[in-house]
């Protein structure tokens, strides 16, 4: 019979100068953290029967004894201890393969003391009157149960907003008032090439339009599926070549280009989700059509008075659905090239009514938070990367480290700021004018214990749309996860390439490098690292990684397109 108490012994010394193979012992049970524990011998029987009733009738010499060990016998939550209910319980839980020891590489290469659980085994027990002492943990011990840390956490939020009130106020004593918003509106107006971006933005209706006509001569029969497929990709791929041709040549405006560009993205991935959908629309038309030929017709009027019937009473549970191919109107298409969201259907979930109170709320948080982050950039960011210059220029390691720490504090702010005001204000307030009614547009990605869980949850019409459209179907075809995983983050590298490089005018694949990054550091979060440990690799990953892609393309820009970094600076307007 193994040591059912879960705990390995030594052959060494332990309390009053006794050898135990597998001690029980109410003062060695306390003392679970002594170094003796180096020899598991939970396969030793023998001694069991004699312990069990030395622990037996040490615990039941009072009937009040008795009954409350019964108490607590019954109560499978608490594991304060309980030395009889664990001699008589056949699992093992010993440190070396009881049922906590993880699984896989630290399991393996580490110590069974490194995961012996914390909580007590001695009864915790009903405190009696006029005494002061009991058994129980401190609160920041993991076994204690104590979770409020509310305290804490507002301490931690005060020293944040003073910590970085100071840099605020030494920004301003430095530099002055740099925070300028017409300045912004004179880039656009004084560069007669940024005008092509409206231009490039307004011809993306060409390829929309071109890719309904298809649809249309699909759901007459006009076209095959084949040829149709040929048009499609061709018509998706000049939907990217066009715009990325006119800015390159042009040199337009980099900021403007990166947001005409990003609109462009998202119109190819939900031309990509509309034709998708309704292929498969037909194809499960031609199914149906199939069966329907097999199947008996209606033989009276009153059965197909009975199943219009039917079809009214879901319409008004559910409302009325659009059915293939009454779905391929203009209105419905610029609806859905206008939703937030990149996957389509025939019948998007609408809400009641537009609330006008929240839309007002949506609408002042667009505007204020736009002109936040444009003053942070202003104010903050551009005169770090000003300063940054001569350290790149140098190669000088450590100040090139001391300006990456400090342009990562304003570059985290500004991005936790765009991500409130892009999926929460700016697509809320889109979804609330057109009455979009799925408003998941991000999950609790601050809480992702991987890089995976992140991506996951910080952008969810993104990862609809891969995982619908790339991932799955990729599954269906044989691929494994990991292939398909890959697939994935492949395919996010090169748009974020797309993005950057082009406006750019230079191609050093820093940012395709980056996301393809995140495939080995996925597998390590979700591997090897614990949760907690995970969250912070995903925070430090955000908070450290963009400032490197920031410098990394401000030395190559410049060294490309000037030829050197001395006495260079960067200036809106």
């Amino acid at each position: 019979m193994a040591a059912a108490n879960g705990y390995c012994a030594s052959s060494n010394t332990i309390s009053n100068g006794r050898n135990l193979n597998c001690q029980v012992s109410k003062d060695y049970l306390q003392n679970e953290s002594t170094d003796e524990i180096s020899e598991c011998l939970c396969n030793i029987s023998g001694n069991d029967d004699e312990v069990k009733s030395k622990t037996v009738t040490s615990n039941n010499r009072t009937r009040k004894r008795k009954s409350k060990q019964a108490k607590t016998k019954q109560d499978s939550d608490n594991l304060d201890g309980h030395v009889s209910d664990k001699l008589t319980t056949p699992t093992n839980n010993c440190p070396k393969h009881g049922p906590h020891m993880p699984q896989g590489f630290w399991g393996r290469n580490l110590p069974g003391w490194c995961f012996e659980p914390e909580y007590f085994v001695t009864e915790k027990g009903e405190k009696r009157p006029h005494e002061i002492h009991q058994n129980a943990d401190s609160l920041f011990s993991t076994s204690s149960g104590f979770t409020n840390y509310r305290g804490l956490l507002n301490l931690c939020l005060i020293l944040l907003v003073l910590s970085n009130a100071r840099l605020f106020l030494e920004n301003i004593m430095k530099y002055g008032i740099l925070i300028d918003p017409i300045s912004w509106l004179h880039l656009f107006v004084k560069d007669p090439y940024n005008w092509p971006n409206i231009i490039v933005l307004l011809s993306t209706n060409v390829f929309i339009l071109f890719a309904f006509a298809i649809e249309k001569l699909h759901a007459k029969d006009f076209l095959s599926e084949r040829v149709g497929t040929v048009f499609k990709g061709l018509n998706t791929i000049l939907l990217l070549v066009y715009p990325a041709t006119v800015v390159y040549i042009l040199h337009t405006s980099p900021v403007f280009s990166v947001n005409t560009l990003g609109c462009v993205t998202i119109v190819f991935l939900k031309l990509i989700s509309y034709h998708c959908v309704n292929r498969w629309c037909r194809e499960s038309l031609k199914t149906q059509t199939r069966k329907m030929g097999r199947s008996k017709t209606l033989t009276s009027e009153d059965e197909a008075a009975k199943q219009a019937k039917m079809v009214a009473a879901n319409e008004k549970i559910i409302g009325k659905q659009v059915y293939y191919p009454d779905n391929l109107n203009l209105k419905d298409m610029y609806y859905f090239m206008c939703a937030p969201t990149l996957c389509y259907e025939l019948n998007f979930p609408r809400s009641a009514r537009i609330r006008k109170r929240f839309l007002m709320k949506r609408i002042i948080e667009i505007l204020f938070l736009w002109q936040l982050m444009l003053g942070l950039v202003q104010q903050w960011v551009i005169p770090t990367l000003n300063n940054a210059m001569q350290p790149l220029d140098q190669m000088n390691l450590f100040k090139v480290l001391e300006r990456l720490l400090k342009l990562a504090v304003p570059n985290h702010f500004i991005w936790l700021i765009f991500f409130y005001w892009f999926f929460h204000s700016f697509l809320n307030a889109l979804a609330e004018v057109l009455r979009f009614g799925d408003r998941v547009f991000y999950h609790d990605w601050w809480n992702a214990e991987t890089v995976s869980d992140f991506w996951k949850n910080w952008n969810i019409p993104v990862h609809r749309w891969a995982s619908r459209h790339l991932y799955k179907p990729m599954l269906r075809q044989g691929f494994n996860k990991l292939t398909g995983s890959v697939a994935v983050f492949f395919v996010s590298a090169f748009f974020h390439e797309y993005l950057l490089s082009i406006p750019l005018r230079m191609f050093k694949v820093w940012a395709f490098t980056a996301m393809l990054g995140q495939v080995p550091l996925a597998l390590m979060t979700g591997k090897y690292l614990d949760s907690k440990t995970g969250n912070i690799v995903v925070w430090l990953s955000l908070i450290l990684g963009q400032p490197v892609a920031i410098l990394a393309y401000v030395h190559d820009y410049y060294i490309i397109n000037v030829g050197t970094l001395t006495n260079q600076t960067i200036t809106i307007g």
